[in-house]
């Protein structure tokens, strides 16, 4: 239906297509008599907020009024509450029928929904990892009655994602929780549980990262550099006043899938996962995009915010606040880049591994492991001549770890007995004589990154005479 098309003029503002939905879910759809007046209107839905306008649907041709109507309110609540208390009531005492009310249909959702659906009344919140559920609810049950509060953890390691629902009972009080809640939640309406698209508790982009986006262009899709509309956050950004963590928003006025917003932001090592925030009623993207290490993010952060894709449309970054310590942040991305730097130098120069092992001429002793993972103490390596119980296959990116560096991460989880990379190749094998060692050092070191450097660990394939066939780099 052309609603704005089909309208009879009333005067006053009249939103264009573009204000229809703006804000979202502020327009209800009105089923009413065809000989109720845009003035009675006005009189019974007046008392729920600022009417921006009322429009009646008439016969192109007569004139007459089809029984249609809509309300365009100034913001989202007033037009719930508007829904949740006249739905079903009589306008006048001659009707003898009562009227319909819906939020009415936006561009982008298929149907006008009543107060009973669930698009209305749950939103999707983004909260300190240190947050339960009970402090989720201690926050949001000011703006009205809540029937559940969800968040959303790691289903391997049960560490919260930073993430969560809130349902209300009444979709007036999730429009209140969005409108007036901390900015910082950045609260819009969740999508409905059925819909594949929200895929929030799995952890699909902390395993099959590497598999689904293959024909995906990863690297010069579009150039970095003229964007004078974004310049001054270039050479001007001063990160003392804003909030810096792992965690980045993004928002565009095109929408993207998931898939699109990994293969932008994967272009920059490091990238744990990726998430759309699908907002229902509009046609912008959002989506949260978390790192391994703040390095990364702020790197990501620098080179995307103003990245055209597609091209002319610019998306938007910013760190989302989630309660991190900023000094400490900014230290560990120090020590995170010097590592980087030092294992790229010694890759790249063999040569060099003396100065990094022994500190150059100055002779002071430069830590060799920089992670947040928490690693074993050392132990002591198995004899050469012990039986292979366990072989491992090591990934880095973006280049190997020097060979002395993994020697001292491996063995820690003891029975190591040798690792070593193969030729040419950013690939490497570890040893071990106890298969469960070896399970330990996948549990702890698969998808972390260790001196600026992403692991991924695995079971190797069982090898073919492995005690007669070495492949040996150094």
């Amino acid at each position: 239906m052309d609603e704005a098309g089909n309208c009879g003029s009333g005067g006053g503002f009249r939103p264009g297509v573009d204000n229809l939905d703006e804000p979202p879910n502020s327009r209800i759809f009105l089923v009413i008599s065809k000989y109720t007046s845009e003035s009675v209107l006005r009189e019974r839905f007046s008392p729920f907020g600022e009417i921006q306008d009322i429009w009646v649907v008439r016969d192109k041709h007569t004139k007459e009024s089809k029984g249609i109507a809509f309300v365009k309110f100034a913001r989202s609540s007033q037009a719930c509450r508007a829904m949740e208390e006249m739905h079903g009531q009589c306008l006048t005492p001659s009707d003898t029928k009562p009227i319909k009310v819906f939020i009415a249909q936006s561009r982008s959702s298929g149907s006008h929904r009543d107060v009973e659906d669930e698009e209305l009344t749950r939103i999707f919140v983004m909260i300190p990892k240190s947050y339960t559920e009970e402090d989720l609810r201690e926050k949001f049950k000011v703006f009205g009655d809540i029937e559940y509060c969800s968040i959303i953890k790691n289903k391997i390691t049960g560490e919260s994602k930073g993430l969560g629902y809130v349902r209300y009972l009444k979709p007036s009080q999730a429009a209140q929780a969005i409108e007036n809640c901390d900015r910082s939640y950045r609260a819009i309406l969740a999508e409905p549980k059925n819909k594949a698209s929200e895929s929030s508790e799995q952890d699909y982009y902390s395993n099959m990262r590497q598999e689904t986006l293959g024909h995906e262009p990863r690297v010069n899709m579009f150039s970095f550099e003229q964007q004078s509309e974004f310049s001054s956050f270039d050479k001007n950004d001063n990160r003392g006043q804003e909030a810096i963590s792992k965690r980045l928003s993004v928002v565009s006025r095109v929408p993207f899938t998931e898939e699109q917003l990994f293969s932008i932001f994967d272009i920059v090592p490091g990238l744990e996962y990726c998430e759309i925030q699908r907002d229902p009623y509009s046609n912008y993207g959002r989506g949260v995009v978390q790192y391994f290490n703040v390095a990364s993010a702020i790197y990501a952060k620098y080179k995307l915010h103003g990245f055209q894709y597609p091209p002319g449309n610019r998306i938007g970054v910013s760190f989302i606040d989630d309660g991190s310590n900023a000094t400490d942040l900014l230290r560990k991305m120090a020590t995170q880049m010097v590592a980087a730097q030092l294992a790229s130098m010694v890759w790249n120069n063999p040569s060099q591994q003396q100065f990094l092992q022994f500190g150059g001429s100055s002779g002071s002793q430069l830590p060799q492991i920089q992670t947040d993972v928490v690693l074993p103490s050392c132990k002591k390596k198995a004899p050469p001549e012990t039986p292979v119980k366990e072989r491992l296959f090591i990934v880095f990116n973006p280049h190997p770890l020097p060979l002395d560096v993994l020697e001292d991460i491996f063995c820690r989880f003891g029975n190591l007995i040798e690792v070593y990379l193969v030729s040419g190749k950013n690939v490497g094998y570890a040893k071990y004589a106890d298969r469960l060692s070896a399970n330990d050092a996948i549990t702890t070191l698969h998808g972390k990154i260790l001196n600026g450097v992403r692991l991924k660990v695995m079971l190797a394939d069982s090898p073919r005479e492995e005690s007669n066939k070495r492949q040996r780099t150094y």
